[in-house]
C-alpha cells in the first residue's frame, strides 16, 4: 500500500499542467479564441465564451500571468496616486474608503493595486515610476490645480480622476459626486430650519470639491436673498476647520448657521463653538459634508451630506479597467448625494 501511495503521488506530481491547447481541444475552438476569452476580449460570441469557461473549469486551467504580460505588454497593476503628504492620507478616512471601493472592483479582475503618495517637492520621481512600464493605468485622487506629478501622463497612460481635473477637464475621464447640489441641499436645510445668516468654511480653492461646494453654498444663499460674505477657507483638516471657525467668530458678525465643506472641518468648528460656549444647534446649527466617521464622533452628531465614497472608488476602478482593455467607457460619471439629518442642525 505504501508503494502504491508513493507511485500515485509521483504520478500526480508528474501530470502536466493544463495548457491553452488542451482547453482549446476540449472546448472545440481555436487556441486564439481561448486566448481572447482568457484575456477578457468582448469580441467572442457568448456561446463560445461559455464553452471555453466550462473547459477551463473542467481542466482547472490557470492562465500564465507572465506569458499574458509578455503577450499583452500589460503589468496587470494599477496605481492609486494621491498627491498629498503621507500623514494627511492616513489621517483622512476618505482615502481608506476610496481604496475599499477600488479594491472591491479589482478583486473581480486580474489587476492588482498599489498606492503612491506624491510630493510636489519631487514630482519627477512619481512621473518616472509611472512612465517606466510599471503600471497599466492610474487613478488620481485629491488632486490640486498646481500638481505636476500626473501632468502629461494621460498622453501615455489611461487615467481616471476622482472629480474633474481643473486642467484638461474636457479630455479627461473622471468620477465625481455632485458637490454643488449637495452643498445647495445643506444650505437649503439650514434655511428651512429658520437660519438667516449662514457662514461657510470652504475647502481649498485649488480643488474641485472646494470650488464646487463653495459655489453650492453661495447659490443657496443667493436664491434666498441672503448675505454671502461670511466665508473662511480651510484645507479639509480638523485643525483648519477650528482655525477658520475662530476667524469667523472673531469677525464679530453674528450668524446662526454654518456649512462646512467636509466633516473634518465641521468637527474642528464644532470643538471651537463648544469652547466659546456657543450651543449647537440652538445658537448655531452646523452641517458638514461626507458623512464619514467624524460626523458621529462629535456630540451633538453632525447633520451632513452623504458622499458615496466607496461607490466612487468602485466606479473609478471599473472605468480605468475599461480604458486599459480598450472597452467602451463613459467619460464622466456623476454620483448623487443625500442629506443625513442628525442633531447638529
Amino acid at each position: 500500500m505504501g508503494t502504491e501511495t508513493s507511485l500515485g503521488s509521483e504520478a500526480t506530481q508528474a501530470r502536466p499542467a493544463p495548457t491553452l491547447e488542451m482547453v482549446a481541444a476540449l472546448a472545440g475552438v481555436s487556441r486564439a479564441t481561448v486566448s481572447r476569452v482568457v484575456n477578457g476580449s468582448p469580441s467572442v460570441a457568448p456561446e463560445l465564451v461559455q464553452s471555453v469557461e466550462q473547459a477551463v473549469r473542467t481542466l482547472n486551467y490557470v492562465p500564465n500571468r507572465a506569458a499574458r504580460t509578455l503577450a499583452s505588454r500589460r503589468t496587470y497593476t494599477v496605481t492609486l496616486l494621491v498627491p498629498e503628504s503621507t500623514s494627511k492620507v492616513f489621517a483622512d478616512p476618505f482615502f481608506a474608503t476610496v481604496v475599499e471601493g477600488v479594491a472591491k472592483y479589482l478583486n473581480s479582475t486580474d489587476y492588482m493595486l498599489n498606492m503612491v503618495t506624491s510630493s510636489e517637492a519631487n514630482p519627477g520621481k512619481t512621473q518616472r515610476y509611472l512612465m517606466g512600464g510599471n503600471v497599466d493605468g492610474v487613478l488620481v485622487v485629491s488632486h490640486h490645480s498646481g500638481d505636476h506629478s500626473w501632468e502629461h501622463l494621460s498622453d501615455a497612460l489611461p487615467m481616471v480622476f476622482a472629480g474633474r481635473p481643473l486642467v484638461n477637464a474636457r479630455d479627461s475621464y473622471y468620477v465625481e459626486v455632485d458637490n454643488e447640489e449637495g452643498a445647495l441641499a445643506a444650505v437649503q436645510h439650514l434655511i428651512d430650519s429658520g437660519r438667516r445668516s449662514i457662514a461657510t468654511i470652504a475647502g481649498p480653492q485649488d480643488m474641485p470639491p472646494g470650488i464646487d461646494r463653495l459655489a453650492g453654498w453661495r447659490a443657496g444663499l443667493t436664491r434666498a436673498g441672503l448675505d454671502d460674505a461670511l466665508v473662511e477657507v480651510g484645507d479639509f483638516t480638523v485643525a483648519s476647520g477650528a482655525a477658520a471657525m475662530r476667524r469667523l467668530l472673531d469677525r464679530g458678525k453674528p450668524f446662526d448657521g454654518l456649512f462646512a465643506a467636509n466633516d473634518q472641518m465641521a468637527a474642528g468648528a464644532h470643538a471651537v463653538l463648544k469652547e466659546r460656549g456657543v450651543k449647537i444647534p440652538e445658537d448655531i446649527a452646523v452641517v458638514g459634508f461626507d458623512d464619514d466617521q467624524f460626523a458621529t464622533r462629535v456630540s451633538p452628531a453632525l447633520t451632513t451630506v452623504h458622499h458615496p465614497i466607496a461607490e466612487l472608488g468602485e466606479k473609478m476602478a471599473r472605468m480605468l479597467v475599461e480604458l486599459i482593455e480598450g472597452r467602451a467607457s463613459e467619460r464622466v460619471c456623476r454620483l448623487p448625494t443625500s442629506l443625513v439629518v442628525r442633531e447638529s442642525a
